[in-house]
């Protein structure tokens, strides 16, 4: 019970000192820190891309679409950031991709502070990625849970490391389905696969916490949402919602202060949860956010951490090896 009251309720003490309305000024100094961004090009990860580069971070997009990711090194670059920001290519859709994007990481860089699980689809048409997984499950849980694996061992060598993983206030309507993860046989409903996923995201963030804490390891391991923000991700979502989506949603600057917070702020403890403070955590500076009872299922939780590494075939290594990075 005292774990579940300090994952629901993180640092009170931060809302009592008046600190609800944090925002970019409060981002740390990232100068001399590595960073990774998935979906880095477009949205709340270009934005975070931004606001890493701006504030001296070295930041990695990775994407899958070459174009994209060059014009958005080409955005940021242009605003003179203390900071540098460079491209790579990854298909989270492709556990292939995923294997050869952490290989080049791996041979190609001495740290690496912070990877943020950004990148996702959201209420596509039934599709499937390359090893046949629904795409929404395969692209936003597995895709993520296999890099994080792979890129494990760059984390554990570098000191005070964070993986930040961006979840949504979908989990909410999400269930685990271990009969058909992939929709394979039952109708396949785009929300509820949505759901599932984003709910998958939440329980790995808590269990690879959890995991962390057994092993003694010091990495990080936070989640945030980004409550209502207006970005190309509602493509696939009805007309209505496409319409009225700029007006009643935060700018994706504004959205991306939570992954900021989740990803950078001292206070973010490993297993916090982070999101908008106001009108049912949809707007509003970012803080500590409710983590449904679903989500807290630990038995599930690991099951699901099991089954996703069977599917993927990454196994998570916990022993940190020689010559971490300061």
């Amino acid at each position: 019970m005292t774990n579940i009251v300090k994952l629901v309720y993180v640092h009170p003490s931060v809302e009592v000192a008046g600190l609800s309305s944090w925002s970019l000024g409060d981002v740390p100094d990232q100068r001399g820190r590595s960073v990774i961004i998935t979906g880095g090009s477009t949205g709340l990860g270009f934005q975070a891309a931004s606001m890493f580069a701006d504030k001296g971070a070295d930041v990695l997009i990775a994407c899958r679409d070459a174009t994209k990711a060059a014009a958005a090194v080409d955005q940021i670059r242009a605003r003179r950031p203390a900071g540098t920001v460079r491209a790579g290519s990854l298909d989270l859709a492709d556990l292939n991709s995923v294997q050869d994007f952490a290989r080049e990481v791996l041979a190609g860089q001495e740290r690496l502070d912070v990877l943020v699980n950004n990148a996702g689809v959201m209420w596509t048409p039934l599709a499937r990625t390359k090893q046949d997984f629904e795409l929404q499950f395969g692209t936003n849980h597995l895709g993520h849970f296999a890099l994080t694996g792979l890129l494990l061992p760059l984390l554990l060598r570098t000191s005070n490391a964070r993986v930040a993983t961006v979840t949504s206030l979908a989990q909410t309507q999400g269930r685990i389905d271990f009969d058909d993860l992939n929709w394979h046989t039952r109708p396949y409903s785009t929300g509820a696969a949505y759901g599932q996923s984003k709910l998958a995201n939440m329980m790995f963030v808590l269990e690879l916490d959890r995991r962390l804490r057994t092993a003694t390891l010091a990495l990080t391991a936070t989640a945030s949402h980004p409550g209502w923000a207006s970005t190309e991700l509602t493509r696939h979502s009805p007309a209505l919602l496409q319409r009225v989506s700029p007006w009643l949603g935060m700018r994706p600057d504004k959205g991306a202060l939570t992954t900021m917070r989740a990803a950078t702020d001292a206070d973010a403890s490993s297993g916090s949860y982070w999101g908008p403070r106001h009108f049912f955590e949809t707007k509003g500076h970012p803080g500590p956010a409710r983590i449904i009872r679903r989500a807290r299922d630990t038995a599930v939780a690991a099951r699901l951490w099991d089954e996703s590494t069977r599917l993927t075939g990454v196994e998570y290594h916990w022993a940190a090896t020689a010559g971490q990075a300061g």
